[in-house]
């Protein structure tokens, strides 16, 4: 009877360590600038955001060697990833124009934005402990008809770390980038 308790005890502690042993997931989103009001600022629409299928799901994608890529499975988007670019391009045109009339097509849609910024991005490669890779074709479209802007930014971010954390602040610096010649676009408009 003694030699079945400690069996059972066992089995049971074993079952308390294992349970307590499973990963967690965690949740990584892009990091954006707070916006700022600005007088007599445009508003902006950002949105729709195309991005490449391979990289549109909950889990992160990161390049392995050669043409192996590793999709972590407790390491994933705080929010669709569309969502999150549409939201840190928002916010960085905010910035960069001084404007908080800027929202993304991800939240309520505002009447009477005097821009419409379309963005589809070709490549969003992590590398870790390398580098984040985006490439995006842009068009801003002036909403009251006539002229629009196209262009395309291709930016190669260093990661300033070899985790996850220093992968994703890559990204988000790189967008930044991205967001840097919309605005340019824009006030040429």
């Amino acid at each position: 009877m003694k030699r079945l308790r400690a069996v059972a005890a066992g089995i049971a502690a074993l079952a308390v360590v294992g349970c307590g042993g499973s990963p967690r997931e965690r949740y990584y989103a892009l990091a954006a600038p707070v916006p700022t009001a600005g007088a007599a600022a445009p508003a902006i629409a950002v949105g729709p955001v195309s991005v490449p299928e391979m990289v549109d799901r909950p889990r992160i994608v990161v390049q392995a060697a050669g043409s192996e890529v590793t999709m972590y499975e407790y390491d994933r988007w705080a929010s669709p990833l569309k969502g999150e670019i549409a939201r840190v391009i928002a916010a960085n045109l905010a910035a960069e124009l001084g404007t908080a009339r800027v929202w993304s097509s991800t939240q309520i849609t505002l009447p009477g934005a005097d821009y419409q910024v379309l963005v589809d991005i070709q490549r969003f490669d992590s590398a870790l402990g390398e580098a984040a890779t985006i490439d995006a074709l842009w068009v801003v479209r002036r909403s009251s008809g006539g002229a629009s802007k196209a262009g395309r930014t291709s930016v190669r971010e260093p990661a300033a770390g070899a985790g996850l954390d220093a992968l994703i602040a890559a990204h988000s610096r790189a967008l930044a980038l991205v967001s840097r010649d919309i605005a340019g676009a824009i006030r040429t408009l």
